[in-house]
């Protein structure tokens, strides 16, 4: 038996979290740069240069590539021949709290703090755990002697916009594939990378679509040998066919919302074909790595060679520069869709939590904590700073969540714009036109480069609610595009308004 210490595996894991949490995967970083220098349409170009920008200050700086550090995912292939031991000869744990052990150091490491997201009581206070556990643990039992890890660290934009049919034996995968995709939205911030798993039980299809994920990009050198099966087939097909769509990078129109499309397969009953689709987003993480029993596994070597080239910031063309403390709304009503805008001044933050406060606080008539006259919101959740920022990574968060209230909100507190990601419902877009407001996009998935034109924060209200209270910023040059105008006009072409 091969011995392998259960203190080893955590550190291994809680390496590999802090890791990812900084580096794309090199293959993701040469498909988006093929994606960037083949693009055509300006918005899409634009969030693209900025999602590479931010790849390389990210790696160069060692802090999140995204605000959102995801939810912890490790996929174990234990082989028969290994044994756990440990070095402080305690008794051996669960691999769940191993795992979780693992967690809790990489988020709360204070070099490079990572976001919490984990909630616990999903049906009830939702109540985050504060140290992102408990992870998410697969284990697969193998032949040999070896432990082999996949570490994953996957954000809720993605995962949300997951899907699963069971279709008939005749029915097309593709076709079925395809009528999904303007229905997610762009909430997981492509371009990034589909997974299919087709077949097996419901379960198994969903984790043969996430496991998909992570195999390497070769769509490219694909096409150019041919397919030569089935799957290899589908993968030309639905590549071809999604990008024909036009949603582009951030669905803001263009080339590329698919860097590569990933299909595994597995038997199923003759009746069915179950199906599932799970996307990865721009802020792509995961790390292979292998345990033998010398210790913990050791981390790729850092080689920056896919980032050479890449700027070391983000410049913008014809961008139109707007002084948020002197914002109003006839300034607001001159804003056309696909303009860029550089936001300086007073910006302030509320997600999920902190807008359901604020709207129930209205509807009982009791004074808000802030006053949103003539105010800015920016939906986002900071990453904790650390030393020299005034803020960490702090990109947005998916905007079509805060719909519902922002008919409350522009009605009866003077609020002109928000910033986010992704599109509007059209209820919202009702609102924004009826009140003269607008919507504005930031580059999800581009967080550490956003976080660089903050230059001041603070906490203004509902302090309890963590990475979830109302933050004030004061921002320099914050990139966004004019996704909703005061006329309703929206920049996502795939939204029927």
């Amino acid at each position: 038996m091969n011995r392998i210490a259960q203190e080893d595996l955590a550190t291994s894991i809680a390496q590999a979290l802090q890791f990812i949490s900084h580096r794309h995967p090199p293959d993701f970083v040469r498909a988006l740069r093929r994606a960037h220098a083949a693009e055509t349409h300006a918005p899409a170009r634009a969030a693209m240069g900025q999602l590479l920008v931010n790849s390389r200050m990210a790696a160069l700086g060692r802090r999140p590539l995204c605000q959102d550090t995801g939810v912890a995912q490790v996929f174990l292939r234990l082989g028969a021949g290994v044994a756990f031991i440990r070095h402080d000869g305690a008794p051996l744990r669960r691999l769940q709290a191993v795992v979780d052990e693992a967690v809790r150091t990489a988020y709360g490491d204070p070099t490079n703090p990572l976001r919490a997201t984990m909630v616990a009581d999903p049906l009830g206070a939702r109540t985050n755990t504060r140290d992102n556990t408990p992870a998410i643990v697969h284990c697969e039992l193998v032949e040999g002697d070896a432990l082999e890890l996949l570490v994953v660290a996957k954000g809720g934009g993605g995962d949300v916009k997951a899907r699963f049919a069971t279709l008939n034996p005749s029915d097309s995968v593709a076709d079925w594939v395809l009528a999904q995709l303007p229905g997610m939205g762009a909430g997981w911030c492509p371009p990034g990378v589909l997974g299919i798993g087709i077949g097996g039980s419901p379960e198994q299809a969903m984790l043969l679509a996430k496991l998909s994920l992570f195999d390497a990009i070769d769509i490219d050198e694909l096409r150019t040998r041919g397919a030569a099966t089935p799957e290899e087939a589908l993968r030309l097909d639905l590549h071809a066919r999604s990008n024909a769509l036009g949603i582009g990078a951030q669905g803001l129109g263009g080339l590329s919302a698919v860097l590569d499309v990933k299909v595994r397969t597995a038997p199923c009953h003759a009746a069915t074909i179950p199906v599932a689709l799970i996307p990865n987003c721009a802020a792509t993480r995961y790390l292979r790595l292998t345990l033998d029993g010398t210790g913990p596994a050791p981390l790729p070597e850092l080689s920056l060679d896919a980032w050479d080239g890449i700027p070391d910031s983000f410049t913008v063309q014809d961008a139109v520069r707007v002084d948020l403390d002197a914002l109003d709304r006839a300034e607001v009503g001159q804003w056309k869709v696909g303009q860029t805008l550089l936001l300086t001044g007073t910006l302030l933050t509320a997600r999920d939590a902190a807008h359901k406060r604020l709207v129930d606080l209205l509807q009982r008539g009791e004074p808000l904590p802030v006053d949103l006259r003539g105010r800015t919101i920016y939906y986002v959740g900071p990453v904790d700073a650390v030393a020299g920022e005034a803020v960490g990574p702090a990109g947005p968060t998916t905007a079509t969540r805060m719909d519902r209230f922002v008919e409350p909100l522009l009605a009866q507190t003077g609020l002109l714009a928000m910033v986010g990601k992704a599109e509007r419902g059209p209820e919202a877009i009702a609102s924004i036109r009826r009140h003269g407001g607008a919507y504005l996009a930031a580059t999800g998935g581009a967080a550490y480069l956003l976080s660089r034109s903050i230059r001041k924060a603070r906490v203004l209200a509902f302090a309890d609610l963590g990475m979830e209270a109302i933050h004030e910023f004061e921002v320099v040059d914050f990139p966004v595009t004019v996704a909703v105008d005061s006329q309703g006009r929206s920049i996502h072409r795939f939204m029927l308004v």
